[in-house]
């Protein structure tokens, strides 16, 4: 850091009484007043080189009297300071206090018209060629600017400091002077680079530049007002990367944002601030701070991260900012939510942040939904064959060529893919938010399986995870109607669940009938579809479900159909058609549950004993590899039921 000395002769000054006096053979003739302090002086000295002293003596009414400061910008120290330059005594001057001897010269009308080679002509010599010229120098007396806002604006010390910085962010990094901290970082990273070859502060030609973000760090000590100032120099520079800029913006974030992100406590960390201040103050202080990082968000998709745009948005809602602020991040988040994680999206419900006992949801589940709707609407799942206008345009006009038109559908369906890729992410993303939503006790059934549907059907290459959600849920809610609970199962397709999700879900108490049988049927038809084989009997344990149900089993005999559908009221329909198979004219199997046996009730739709023989034909005639499936499948120990 550079300082600068004027003046030659040693300090004189010295305290008797409260008062400061300059030791000197003449007796003083000039009291003046700063704030608390009072000076005993010399007019010789001081009205030489400061026009406003000479006027407000001129202005007294006797030699005696005191001549007030009591607006003097810097205090008692910043005019002992102007004092002693008057006085030729010596003073060092820095990045610390150029700013405060500055303003108190300006007060003063220190000038060159007053005298040459006045305080003011050597201060902002030193300011431009020195202090502007470093970077911590420059940092430095940006801070202290704050303690003097208006004579800083004024005297465009402020705006110059910031003019400074950003010039340097733009230029080539080995062209800047570094900070302390980072100069020690840079000459570590040379020492291990370069073969144990110690280099100094400044980066060294040869080990290549610094990171292409060294200044963030620096930066982030600025206070938030001369921070986007700064910031927004150096973005109308057009030349820092819009993802540096991001990456400046998080760790800014992460110095001045406490851990609000991440707790429920809505100032949770007040140490960058006063003791005075108040929780509302610091809640305020913490919204406009955010507020101004998201003004400053690069407009370009993937400048920030996923994660950074969701932590920003806990804390707007933490904050309460403004919805238009809490819109902007939402419409942003949804451009690229496919990089998101489960644990991004567990926004805080503000709502019952302060009451405990309140009856809302843990989590922000409408502002989820809501990202998730823009970001749905974005693109169309790809096309499964050409646009029927092109094909139809290629066979009646022949001018243009078939390898042109092909072109055109392969991009289209390039791009359409894309967007199909983040569909399928993001499914796997809500399915583990449903998961962890799902144990929320106070979450409303119609919001769970809003967000489950939101998905589409196709984004979904298997239904496990969202099994599982559902199967939480239950657990979750136990006191769950009947209606309700088809109703969530509703959500869930059978055909798309795994063996092992398929043997959990046939031994899971907590779901309806109609789903066990359909998981069961479903599995059958799947294996038989797959091995072809006949079988003569069931195994065991499904004869032993069959009969527990009233069915008698010694007059079935025939096969099962895998396009059979298995029907229950209008609200329930659950279709198979989607299986392969040998043909088959059996007619449809259809069975109607309508109440539980030890929870679960079977009934069919018409009379039992008139329909009984042709159902049970296709229930009891079983592909031999499906009954081992279903050995293996009712045999497993019911243990792995009660630990999931």
């Amino acid at each position: 850091m550079k300082f600068m000395n004027l003046g030659s002769r040693p300090d004189t000054f010295y305290t008797t009484e409260a008062v400061r006096s300059v030791s000197s053979e003449v007796s003083s003739d000039l009291i003046i007043q700063v704030k608390g302090s009072r000076y005993l002086l010399h007019k010789f000295p001081l009205l030489s080189k400061c026009l406003r002293l000479q006027q407000l003596c001129s202005e007294a009414p006797d030699s005696s009297s005191v001549v007030q400061l009591s607006d003097f910008p810097g205090g008692v120290e910043t005019f002992e300071l102007c004092a002693k330059f008057c006085y030729g005594i010596t003073i060092t001057l820095s990045a610390y206090n150029i700013v405060a001897a500055r303003c108190a010269a300006e007060y003063l009308e220190m000038s060159e018209d007053v005298e040459k080679g006045n305080l003011i002509y050597k201060l902002e010599v030193f300011f431009t060629s020195c202090i502007l010229q470093g970077w911590r120098d420059c940092i430095v007396t940006l801070q202290t600017t704050r303690a003097y806002p208006l004579w800083s604006e004024e005297l465009a010390i402020t705006g110059r400091c910031i003019d400074s910085i950003a010039s340097k962010v733009l230029s080539y990094p080995s062209k800047v002077s570094l900070s302390h901290s980072q100069s020690r970082r840079v000459r570590d990273d040379a020492v291990s680079s370069c073969n144990g070859v110690r280099h100094s502060g400044k980066l060294a030609a040869a080990c290549g530049p610094s990171r292409p973000n060294w200044w963030a760090e620096d930066l982030a000590e600025l206070g938030i007002d001369l921070y986007w100032r700064t910031m927004a120099a150096v973005k109308s520079g057009g030349r820092v990367p819009s993802n540096l800029i991001g990456d400046a913006l998080k760790v800014y974030a992460s110095r001045w944002l406490p851990s609000i992100c991440i707790t429920r406590r809505r100032c949770s960390d007040v140490s960058n601030y006063d003791d005075s201040d108040s929780h509302d103050d610091v809640s305020s202080k913490h919204r406009l701070l955010l507020e101004s990082i998201i003004s400053l968000l690069p407009v370009e998709k993937g400048a920030v991260s996923c994660g950074f745009l969701l932590k920003l948005l806990k804390a707007a809602n933490i904050l309460n900012v403004s919805s238009s602020w809490r819109t902007e991040i939402t419409r942003r988040v949804a451009l690229q939510l496919e990089d998101a994680t489960t644990s991004d999206l567990l926004i805080p419900n503000s709502t019952g942040m302060n009451n405990s006992n309140s009856s809302t949801t843990t989590y922000d589940v409408d502002m989820v939904m809501s990202i998730l709707e823009q970001f749905m609407m974005q693109g169309q799942s790809p096309p499964t064959t050409p646009p029927r206008s092109k094909l139809g345009f290629e066979r009646r006009r022949r001018s243009r060529s078939a390898e042109n038109i092909n072109v055109e559908f392969q991009e289209s369906r390039r791009s359409s893919s894309a967007s199909h890729s983040s569909k399928l992410k993001v499914a796997k993303i809500i399915d583990g938010y449903l998961q962890e939503i799902a144990r929320d006790v106070n979450l409303p059934l119609p919001k769970f399986v809003e967000v489950a549907e939101a998905v589409p059907d196709f984004a979904r290459l298997d239904h496990d995870d969202l099994y599982r959600a559902i199967d939480i849920y239950l657990k979750a809610h136990r006191d769950l109607s009947k209606t309700d609970r088809k109703r969530l199962c509703r959500i869930l397709n059978c055909k798309k669940l795994s063996m092992e999700v398929c043997v959990h879900a046939a031994q899971n108490e907590l779901l309806p009938l109609r789903v066990v049988v359909q998981v069961l049927f479903f599995e059958q038809a799947r294996a038989a579809t797959s091995g072809g084989k006949m079988a003569a009997e069931l195994p065991p344990n499904i004869k032993a479900l069959l009969m527990a149900h009233g069915v008698n089993l010694s007059r079935a005999t025939g096969t099962l159909s895998t396009t059979t559908s298995i029907h229950g009221g209008p609200e329930d329909q659950w279709s198979v058609s989607g299986l392969k198979s040998p043909p088959s004219k059996m007619p449809s199997l259809r069975t109607k549950p309508t109440e539980d046996i030890n929870g679960v009730e079977y009934h069919d739709e018409a009379d039992t004993a008139r329909r009984a023989p042709g159902k049970l034909k296709s229930l009891c005639a079983m592909p031999a590899r499906p009954k081992r499936m279903f050995s293996k499948l009712w045999t497993m120990n019911r243990s792995a039921s009660e630990k999931n």
